[in-house]
């Protein structure tokens, strides 16, 4: 039996931390109907094609959706009909809608906030309509670590994305399957997989902090390769992973 690829290894390991996360946080049950917030971008498109596969399988038996949000005000290039033609070909329903948001409304909070915010809340109704339970986005573990980075540092709060939160006021679920995924094994699978890339020209991007605290946590895995690992126990020690 001649010996796995390079390319086979790393799907396996993908597919492997996919089902572990599913598992362990028990982030899916039979019945669930799922949205899946579509961007576009390798995370998320990695997210509909496990996703899409998982549900083909028995148990646990579910549906899946998928939503792209685009800001009718805010720069963003997506290929829409990229987008619905990777969403059908793998069964999966894409709904597109066309939104907007006023970065002026509230000074105390940046257009990225806004921006997100209201992406975020198309999401939540049309899970309603759509009698999704479960809302799935596609941060992986870096995103959620640099978060706890960035709330501690800026808010004095540790905290981060939850795996899995319940939300109290609608009866839906926010999950992130992506969560034991390392980023840079996204981007080979996204090469791997020949994902199109969409074109992002927001105004806003550079004065995100997300990409500064990456470097910041770059510096200490060169430290320190164990360190994701020790952040991630301390999150799930504090109980900060599942709300």
């Amino acid at each position: 039996m001649p010996l796995p690829s390079e390319e086979q290894k790393l799907e396996r390991k993908i597919i492997s931390r996919f089902n572990k996360a599913i598992y362990d946080y028990q982030l899916i049950s039979d019945g669930d109907k799922i949205l899946i917030g579509l961007s576009g971008g390798k995370d998320s498109l990695c997210l509909l094609d496990l996703l899409a596969w998982r549900s083909r399988i028995d148990k646990p038996s579910f549906k899946v959706e998928a939503a792209h949000i685009r800001m009718s005000n805010i720069k963003y290039e997506s290929d829409i009909s990229y987008l619905k033609e990777f969403a059908e070909s793998r069964g999966v329903t894409l709904h597109v809608i066309t939104t907007s948001f006023n970065p002026d409304t509230d000074n105390r909070k940046s257009p990225c906030f806004l921006c997100s915010w209201n992406r975020r809340k198309q999401m939540f109704q049309l899970a309603q309509q759509l009698e999704c339970n479960k809302i799935a986005l596609g941060h992986h573990m870096d995103d959620i670590i640099h978060t706890a980075m960035m709330n501690t540092f800026f808010q004095g709060s540790f905290s981060t994305m939850p795996v899995k939160l319940t939300m109290r006021k609608m009866p839906l679920t926010i999950i992130r399957p992506l969560c034991l995924e390392q980023e840079a094994d996204l981007k080979k699978f996204a090469l791997i997989k020949d994902y199109h890339k969409q074109v992002k020209l927001c105004p806003y991007e550079r004065d995100s902090q997300r990409t500064v605290m990456g470097d910041i946590f770059q510096t200490i895995e060169n430290m320190n390769d164990e360190a994701r690992y020790s952040v991630w126990k301390a999150l799930e020690r504090e109980g900060k992973l599942i709300e």
